[in-house]
């Protein structure tokens, strides 16, 4: 006997699968139709790449995943609560490797691909403006944005200082002096031209 002729039991079977199927191909459109109305009405006439958006959060949960995966698998302590040290050590750290990835002249090659430069903007900083083309959009908000960068940042310094504490608080201090540091430069450049009435 054919285990693929058509028995009682087999119709049964394909006349669900069938059911399924339909409803699958009708699951979608309905989707994609509901996620476009969504887009219209939120937008209200702008660009807004809500796609984008959506993507940028999936890989963000999946980067973090994979850190506190990384963390579990080692066996790395959590502590109880986060020392004010290290707080403010990250904060400083954090504004100044997002700084220096989003606006920075020295890393526009890493930010070229999904960016046009504008001009520039502040001492050794520049102004981009994401592509509008090709799904580039939601990268080049993202990488322009020392704020956006900031929560990628903040969250492999977390993780770094709970899988390599001495190395990564190395690190961060070496950031948290470049932050010093320009804000040294800034207050005896704003001081000369005070004094020597240059503007």
């Amino acid at each position: 006997m054919d285990p693929l002729a058509t028995t009682p039991d087999n119709k049964a079977e394909t006349t669900g699968d069938a059911v399924a199927d339909k409803t699958d191909n009708r699951l979608a459109p309905r989707l994609r139709d509901l996620a476009r109305r969504t887009g219209r009405r939120y937008s209200a006439g702008h660009d807004r790449p809500l796609g984008g958006y959506l993507a940028s959060m999936t890989g963000f949960g999946a980067y973090t995943a994979a850190w506190a995966t990384a963390v579990r698998l080692r066996g790395c302590p959590l502590p109880d609560r986060p020392h004010p040290w290290d707080v403010v050590l990250t904060s400083v750290a954090t504004f100044r490797l997002s700084r220096l990835l989003s606006k920075a002249s020295v890393t526009s090659p890493l930010r070229a691909p999904f960016t046009r430069y504008v001009g520039p903007q502040g001492p050794a900083e520049l102004h981009e403006e994401a592509e509008q083309e090709d799904g580039r959009d939601t990268v080049g908000e993202l990488v322009t944005c020392p704020f956006c960068t900031s929560v990628w940042v903040v969250s492999t310094l977390t993780a770094g200082q709970l899988l390599w504490p001495r190395a990564t608080r190395t690190a961060m201090g070496a950031l948290a002096a470049l932050a010093g540091a320009d804000a040294l430069q800034l207050a005896y450049g704003a001081l000369v031209s005070r004094t020597t009435g240059d503007d």
